[in-house]
This record gives C-alpha cells, sequence and structure tokens, in this order.
C-alpha cells in the first residue's frame, strides 16, 4: 500500500525494527548498565519513569523517521543505497550533532557511543527495510 509515493508497510515494519533494535540496545542484555551510568540514571529512576509516554512516543518518533527515509530515498532504491543512506544520516547528521551536544555538556564518550551508536544502527536498519521492501 503507497500513500504519497511512500510504502506505509515498509514504514511501518521500518519503525517497528527500530523500536525492537532500542529495546535491544538499550536493555541488560547490550548496553543499560553503561547507559544509565553515562546519564546518571538509575534503576529505580526507570521504574518510575511513565513507559506508556515513553514507549508509544519513541515509536511515534521511529515512524517520523522511517517517514523521513523513506520520502527522501524514493521508490526503486537498492537495499545498499537505502542501508547507505541511514548510515549516513546516522553518522553525518545525528553522531555529529549528538557529538557537539555532548561536548559543551561534558557528557561521558560512553555515553555518546552508546546513543550515537544506536541511532546509527537505527537509521542503517530502516533503510535495509525501507530497501528490500522497496
Amino acid at each position: 500500500m503507497y500513500v504519497f509515493d511512500i510504502n506505509i508497510i515498509a514504514v511501518l515494519l521500518a519503525a517497528l525494527s527500530s523500536f525492537l533494535l532500542g529495546g535491544i540496545w538499550y536493555s541488560p542484555l547490550l548496553f543499560q548498565r553503561t547507559w544509565l551510568e553515562g546519564a546518571g540514571l538509575t534503576e529505580l529512576d526507570l521504574k518510575a519513569a511513565n513507559h506508556k509516554v515513553i514507549f508509544l512516543g519513541s515509536f511515534l518518533l521511529s515512524i517520523v523517521a522511517s517517514v523521513a527515509v523513506a520520502t527522501l530515498v524514493g521508490k526503486g532504491s537498492s537495499v545498499i543505497d537505502t542501508m547507505s543512506f541511514g548510515l549516513f544520516i546516522g553518522i553525518l547528521f545525528v553522531a555529529s550533532s549528538f557529538g557537539v551536544s555532548y561536548l559543551f555538556e561534558q557528557r561521558p564518550l560512553k555515553l555518546f557511543l552508546v546513543n550515537a551508536g544506536y541511532h546509527t544502527l537505527q537509521f542503517t536498519l530502516i533503510g535495509f527495510v525501507i530497501g528490500s521492501l522497496n
């Protein structure tokens, strides 16, 4: 199903994959401890958070990111092209922007690597899904 020349199914699957990646990335399986320490959070902070707002907001923002990638790459792009595009977004826009903020905020390098790494992989994954279903 296409709306405005965007494959809606691809966008929703890309958003879902991005959302699931975040769940794994920031879990105890991978980088939860490093992320908590770098962000100055505790397990109690996680328990006290409004999970409905956080998860719904994260999924909606993943949809926005997926729509943006799908719009910018258009139809007919190869998987390699869309993945490369996602990788470039992650490194050249997100990570570099985080880098400037983290330097001024004097945040830990480990936190930068966890967050920038997630978003770089996130956009690469979105590119993969969009390209695969394009």
